[in-house]
């Protein structure tokens, strides 16, 4: 709790660091050299899977590429395009993107025939998601959250190993932030809300 005087009155405002870690965090695009420990990333990722999840189903693994490994991922990314991906980049270009980037989250769960148990499994994996990149930030740790149409491909799909009845829901580029933009303009969220309460009701 912080306590100042203020025109002659006690002033107390408190601090919710959570609430500070939430609106403070930035999506990163550019990072530096810096390594991050693939037991770093594991920790990271043990916080995160405290998300809420219907039935403790706990519907994700993770196939991380780390120091060496991203090497890899750039190479499959070059394939990709040379095989046809449509991607702004040149196979070259995109290579060298991904080798920029210090680490790499692939993010997969099973996709339940029940689209209901889907839907559910997606929400739950989103959290933890969210949840990373949070417990990251909070370490210094930038995360780009991305869903790009490249994570479909049969050809991605197979080099990586994602298996039958997975769904990659998502890659996370990982490292230390390079550059960190400013806040955007956000819409009030009192435009959004609708209040029903019962006191309007005669």
């Amino acid at each position: 709790m912080n306590i100042c005087k203020k025109e002659g009155k006690m002033n107390m405002t408190v601090e919710y660091p959570m609430s500070k870690l939430i609106s403070e965090r930035r999506t990163i695009r550019k990072f530096k050299e810096e390594s991050v420990s693939t037991e770093l990333l594991s920790d990271l990722l043990e916080v995160a899977s405290w998300a809420p999840n219907h039935k403790l189903r706990e519907p994700w693994r993770f196939i991380i590429y780390n120091g060496q490994g991203t090497k890899e991922l750039a190479d499959v990314m070059a394939e990709v395009i040379s095989k046809g991906g449509k991607m702004k980049k040149s196979p070259e270009e995109m290579k060298n993107y991904f080798l920029s980037i210090p680490a790499h989250i692939l993010v997969v769960m099973p996709e339940d025939p029940n689209p209901f148990i889907r839907e559910e499994d997606y929400a739950a994996t989103s959290a933890l998601i969210q949840n990373f990149q949070l417990a990251a930030w909070e370490r210094g740790i930038g995360v780009f959250w991305k869903t790009d149409s490249y994570l479909t491909l049969p050809y991605f799909r197979k080099r990586v190993g994602a298996k039958p009845g997975e769904k990659i829901a998502a890659i996370l580029h990982v490292g230390y932030p390079d550059m960190t933009p400013n806040a955007r303009p956000k819409t009030s969220i009192s435009e959004k809300i609708t209040v029903i309460d019962g006191k309007n009701e005669k």
